[in-house]
């Protein structure tokens, strides 16, 4: 953890969510982010992190971890860490204001982005030929990856907080580059250490 976040959390109080102002406060921000979540939720991980952390203190470095690598985990969009976000942020006020305040940011985060897509795609097929469509289908890619690299580079500075879990997570990325090895055999191993207390947080 680095000393900006931990000076902060040791001043930090959480955010109450029983306030309707400060839900529609978060709300806002999780539709305001929808429009940039460019390749899939995981490209606002960053802000995602900052606001659950560092601005609302809804967790600790080491719970964001936590529910980030549950959302990757289980079945469904990468978005569901906004959800599980909402869950955590209002978990104090009891499970009915947390569960409507997780309904509530992953309808957020969804429903902009959602919208835009499909305005897009009804218009994309007409722009089929265009050089407008095959200039920016080629701009977007290096950007679309050069976010999910800063983000993976995010969960490792969150996730890695002694020498093994670093060493684990650079021989994983290295053998999911140069192999085919499915990434549940990762998961697998990763999971045993953990539980050998070979790596922790």
């Amino acid at each position: 953890m680095s000393l900006e976040l931990a000076a902060a959390a040791a001043v930090c109080e959480p955010a109450p969510l029983t306030d309707l102002g400060t839900l529609l406060q978060v709300l806002w921000q999780f539709l305001s982010l929808s429009l940039f979540s460019l390749g899939g939720g995981n490209t606002l991980l960053a802000e995602y992190h900052h606001l659950a952390v560092a601005q609302y203190c809804w967790l600790s470095n080491a719970q964001f971890a936590d529910v980030y690598a549950l959302a990757e985990a289980a079945p469904g969009p990468s978005s569901m860490l906004v959800g599980l976000l909402g869950l955590g942020a209002s978990w104090r006020e009891g499970p009915l204001w947390a569960l409507l305040t997780a309904y509530g940011a992953e309808a957020a985060i969804l429903l902009p982005s959602t919208l835009l897509m499909v305005a897009a795609c009804l218009s994309w097929k007409r722009l089929e030929h265009s050089p407008w469509r095959v200039a920016f289908e080629r701009g977007m890619g290096p950007i679309t990856l050069g976010i999910l690299f800063a983000v993976g580079l995010k969960i490792l500075r969150t996730a890695d907080t002694n020498v093994p879990g670093v060493v684990v997570s650079l021989v994983v990325c290295v053998l999911m580059l140069r192999t085919r090895l499915s990434p549940i055999l990762f998961m697998a191993v990763a999971g045993v250490l953990g539980g050998l207390g070979v790596i922790n947080r």
